[in-house]
Order: C-alpha cells, then sequence, then structure tokens
C-alpha cells in the first residue's frame, strides 16, 4: 500500500472514531436520561412493547491485587506470568 492509500486510509479511520464517539455520546445520555427516570420511579426494571430495561447494583469479589503485593509480594512473585499483546494506536 503506497503513502497516499495510508494517507487515505488514516483519514478513513479518524472520521469514523470520530463518528463512534459522538454516537457513544448520544447513546451514554439516552442511557442516562433512562437512569434519571428509573432513580424518579425507584425501579430497577422498566418494561415497555417489545423492551425490557434493568438498571440494578452488581456485586463482584476481584482480588486486591495492591494490597497482596504488600502484604505478600513473594506470593505474588511466584503466580505473576507475563503476558504480551500488541496495541494499535493512532496518533
Amino acid at each position: 500500500m503506497s503513502i497516499n492509500e495510508m494517507d487515505i486510509k488514516v483519514k478513513e479511520l479518524r472520521e469514523l472514531k470520530r463518528k463512534a464517539e459522538e454516537l457513544q455520546a448520544q447513546i451514554d445520555s439516552i442511557q442516562d436520561t433512562i437512569k434519571a427516570e428509573m432513580t424518579d420511579r425507584c425501579t430497577d426494571t422498566l418494561t415497555g412493547s417489545d423492551w425490557k430495561i434493568t438498571w440494578k447494583a452488581v456485586t463482584s469479589h476481584r482480588l486486591d491485587t495492591a494490597a497482596l503485593k504488600k502484604a505478600k509480594p513473594e506470593l505474588v512473585a511466584m503466580f505473576t506470568a507475563a503476558s504480551t499483546t500488541r496495541r494499535f494506536t493512532l496518533a
């Protein structure tokens, strides 16, 4: 692929990313409006003609790695595995 073709692809990518950000902002705004309505109604579930929305608290339990590293650094070292990934960035 030539530099000119790559320039075109990068411009397309930037435009699509910009549109995706705009769409995500619209999605977030609508979700926030719905969440506010659910809060006002004191409900965690809304049902319509062909949809159902739930907004419930979810509790998850995760390992506090920072605390574990502080308390038992040797244990963390024994069970830590390195992984390699590739990150795609556009600047």
